[in-house]
């Protein structure tokens, strides 16, 4: 008879092509992975992978297994988590994915609350770009994301939290030669100074500054908002920093944060999660948390 674990060891085999990395995954030691998911084969009469060492090939009929497989294993888990919303709101462990442009400024402040609200809750976070999120989300290996919206696929559902608006950051000491009549066309002089590729925050500020030049696309591409203001402070260029990060990120001697006199550019972050998951309940209490945390913080 086929087993839940032998089509969890399958598809995780599957998704990485490799016993090594699967049995990772799954926790368990390679022969064990191996041996369950010859089991299966046996069980479905049929060749699922071909062996090549660590590494696999999956068959044709592998494939399409692979694919049943991932879509019996959601419905189990979809299952487990309706059982669980009715044991009380946010008394189940949550696995929260969080943007790296978020997550540094919001995270404390969401455990804190979340420590004197739900001490019960066991919140586990992922950080990381959105576009992975998102993928692991769809797997089933995050329970919600912390992202900004749209939700990037017709599968997720989102639940709008706030909009965080966009200031030009730049050198303090040339702050007086910045005026409201021309900062469109000045940011496009200047020397765009952007996260490296991957990053959500750099797509938005590409989008709203309009820059198609190569120049700004090949500029710095950095791994953290930190390097970013640390250059705009020694004269490098400018950027466009979200006003959550205001606070942590902005050195007021060094840094001079100009805003836009009209329709700002802004980016709405939000909670989403899948459409069939069955804790809706869990994830708008944690939604309406996050957002009470966000307006403590500007109030």
């Amino acid at each position: 008879m086929v087993t839940l674990r032998q089509l969890r060891y399958f598809e995780a085999l599957a998704r990485v092509r490799h016993f090594g990395m699967a049995a990772d995954r799954c926790s368990v030691t390679q022969p064990a992975l191996s041996m369950q998911v010859k089991e299966l084969e046996r069980e479905l009469g049929v060749e699922l992978v071909e062996r090549r060492g660590n590494s696999v090939v999956l068959t044709l009929v592998g494939r399409e297994i692979a694919q049943r497989a991932e879509s019996i294993l959601g419905q189990v888990r979809e299952l487990s988590e309706f059982a669980r919303q009715h044991q009380g709101v946010l008394s189940s462990p949550v696995r929260l994915g969080m943007i790296p442009s978020v997550a540094p400024y919001l995270l404390p402040a969401i455990l804190t609350d979340v420590e004197q609200l739900y001490p019960t809750l066991d919140l586990q976070i992922r950080e990381t770009q959105t576009d992975m999120l998102v993928d692991e989300l769809l797997r089933g290996e995050l329970d919600a994301v912390l992202i900004a919206l749209p939700a990037p696929s017709a599968q997720l559902e989102g639940m709008p939290l706030f909009d965080d608006r966009f200031l030009i950051a730049v050198q303090a000491q040339v702050a007086a030669q910045w005026n409201a009549e021309d900062l469109h066309e000045r940011i496009g002089r200047e020397r765009l100074l952007l996260l490296e590729e991957g990053h959500c925050l750099r797509d938005q500020a590409l989008h709203f500054c309009h820059i198609a030049n190569m120049q700004a696309r090949k500029a710095l591409g950095a791994a953290s908002l930190t390097t970013i203001m640390q250059m705009v402070a020694a004269g490098h260029g400018i950027t466009l920093l979200p006003e959550l990060c205001v606070a942590a990120e902005v050195d007021r001697q060094r840094v001079a944060l100009i805003p836009f006199p009209d329709d700002p550019p802004m980016r709405t972050l939000g909670l989403v999660w899948r459409r069939t998951s069955g804790r809706k309940k869990d994830f708008t209490a944690l939604g309406n948390l996050i957002r009470q945390v966000r307006q403590a913080q500007t109030a």
